[in-house]
């Protein structure tokens, strides 16, 4: 009775090109410039496309029901998973924006983050197995020496190797300071890594010949804490062909992506080698863990989006009782799409999904113009949203696609609640993304207290001001920067003691920013398309705008007698 994720990317072309006008985004950076190319834009989105919704799509339900299976150490992938996996990376889709001169496409990233989008919709477990590349890739890039990077870097740009992130242990999960894994000298320039991580997306599998493992850990007389972590490199398959001393001792029985397994790695002594300099490990892997922040944001819209489309596509056809205005008078029941709360349920979401799809695009536009921006006020510019924009989008559309995919299982009654239509999948694979890569508080406790208060609020008004800019004077949306502003102006004047008791209501600075930048996205799209602004953007204005206002209040309150609204 479920249909597999449709991906739409004729909508997603006319995003990125007609409403944020990418390609002149492009044409200013000298390695994309050849790339600004409308036609080939639309190639690339329609061919994505395809590939999501006949290969990976498919599979997604015979994976939860089969999932990754353990024995000895060894990991099976359920049914069509490796098949699915080779014509993946042999086509070239995990080399999209890597580099040529690493031997990737050197394609924008707002492509790939388009990519993993609909993979994450269409196969959540599935795209675990390939999500940590660009990240992986990133790190070894910038940290590690020319020989892991020429004897690595070409298989994991292809995707023909996967990589894992071994941070968590079991007495240190988002505390890495707590970190125990030794890693000791072997006096040939290597290291012998010994200690357990729990928690290890695609620790082992099937999918590839070797996996490139990433490793936290300390070598002898570290400092105590986060400052002495080091970071290493251990294969699966060490380069003399000998399998490393590295165990599978079993894999975690979970709530939802069955197909993707969670292992328990034992490290018995295991070959590695230093990527960057000692102690300066967390450093580098930061870059993998931003990286990694943005697919699961990429997770949440996507998850989001084939809740509502599995809910939309019900509504459609399910006719139950009379609606306020008869659709068909003739009729026993009306469609139950009809009926004003199941309006209201798939229209709230379709305003997260659209306005949050806006800001994940702007952002990968930003992340290419942080790189290769000629002009050095436009880099920082761009970095400065994308420091800001990657705790926001993890955490808010990660919220929400829970949150609104079970509210999407509302919309089926008693049918949502069995397997057979799909959608509690959706709602059970979404709620891991609330939790790993950083938890949502963790997330707000990064914008606020990392991001905004150290500097006195001066990056996020900068940003603030680009909103303002772009958007009418006397509008909802101005109205609520302003309300914003004014609260940053509170934060900035807050002492000590006064700022200490904002911990509790982090969480509602995140979500008034969030709130804030989907105002700004609501109405660019709302002005580019009069069909999307006369029912999502209504929608947007009655049930979603106002929660902006009672958030910033919560702040204000945190920080004594609040003004009144404005």
């Amino acid at each position: 009775m479920t249909q597999p994720y449709r991906p739409d990317p004729e909508a997603a072309a006319r995003w990125l090109l007609d409403v944020l006008g990418a390609l002149d985004v492009w044409r200013e950076l000298p390695p994309l410039a050849e790339h600004a190319d409308a036609a080939l834009t639309r190639q690339v989105l329609q061919e994505a496309a395809t590939f999501v919704h006949e290969v990976v799509a498919p599979l997604n339900r015979s994976g939860d029901e089969i999932g990754a299976r353990w024995h000895d150490g060894q990991v099976t992938m359920p049914p069509g998973f490796r098949e699915a996996y080779r014509a993946f990376w042999q086509a070239g889709w995990p080399a999209l924006s890597a580099p040529v001169e690493l031997g990737g496409q050197g394609l924008p990233m707002a492509l790939e983050f388009v990519l993993y989008e609909w993979l994450s919709a269409a196969n959540h477990a599935w795209t675990m197995a390939p999500g940590l590349l660009h990240g992986a890739v990133e790190c070894l890039r910038h940290h590690a020496s020319a020989g892991l990077q020429a004897r690595y870097l070409p298989k994991l740009v292809s995707g023909e190797w996967l990589a894992t992130m071994a941070l968590t242990e079991p007495q240190a999960g988002s505390d890495l300071g707590l970190v125990r894994t030794r890693a000791t000298p072997a006096g040939d320039g290597t290291y012998r890594l010994e200690g357990s991580k729990i928690f290890i997306s695609g620790g082992e599998h099937d999918l590839t010949d070797n996996i490139v493992h990433l490793v936290l850990a300390r070598l002898p007389e570290a400092p105590a804490g986060a400052k002495g972590l080091s970071l290493l490199l251990a294969p699966k398959w060490r380069p003399d062909g000998q399998r490393n001393a590295i165990v599978c001792e079993r894999i975690e029985d979970k709530m939802g992506l069955h197909g993707s397994p969670t292992c328990v790695l034992r490290f018995d002594g295991a070959k590695a080698w230093l990527v960057g300099s000692p102690h300066q490990g967390l450093g580098a892997m930061f870059v993998m863990m931003n990286a990694a922040r943005l697919h699961v944001a990429l997770q949440g819209i996507g998850l989001l989006d084939a809740a509502w489309q599995k809910a939309h596509a019900y509504a459609l056809q399910r006719c139950q009782m009379r609606a306020p205005q008869r659709r068909d008078p003739t009729q026993p029941a009306d469609p139950i799409i009809a009926h004003p709360a199941v309006q209201r349920l798939l229209d709230t979401q379709r305003a997260w999904i659209d306005t949050g799809r806006l800001l994940a695009y702007r952002t990968a536009l930003a992340l290419d113009v942080a790189q290769h921006h000629p002009d050095a006020a436009r880099r920082q510019a761009a970095q400065r949203w994308c420091a800001l924009a990657t705790p926001v989008l993890k955490a808010a559309w990660t919220e929400q696609a829970f949150h609104g995919a079970s509210d999407c299982l509302q919309v089926f009654g008693g049918h949502g609640y069995v397997r057979e239509w799909g959608i509690e999948q959706i709602v059970r694979d979404a709620r891991v993304t609330m939790i790993y890569e950083g938890t949502n508080e963790i997330q707000a406790h990064d914008l606020l207290l990392r991001k905004t208060l150290p500097d006195a609020g001066a990056a996020l008004a900068g940003v603030l001001l680009e909103l303002q800019d772009d958007l009418p004077p006397a509008s909802p949306w101005q109205a609520g920067v302003q309300r914003l502003q004014a609260l940053l102006a509170r934060l900035a004047a807050a002492d000590a003691g006064t700022q200490a008791a904002l911990h509790p209501v982090a969480g509602d600075f995140l979500r008034a920013v969030a709130l804030t930048l989907m105002g700004w996205a609501r109405q660019r799209l709302g002005r580019a398309d009069a069909a999307w602004d006369a029912q999502v953007g209504r929608a947007f204005d009655r049930w979603v705008w106002p929660e902006q206002a009672w958030r910033c209040e919560m702040v204000e309150r945190a920080l004594g007698e609040p003004p009144p609204l404005p």
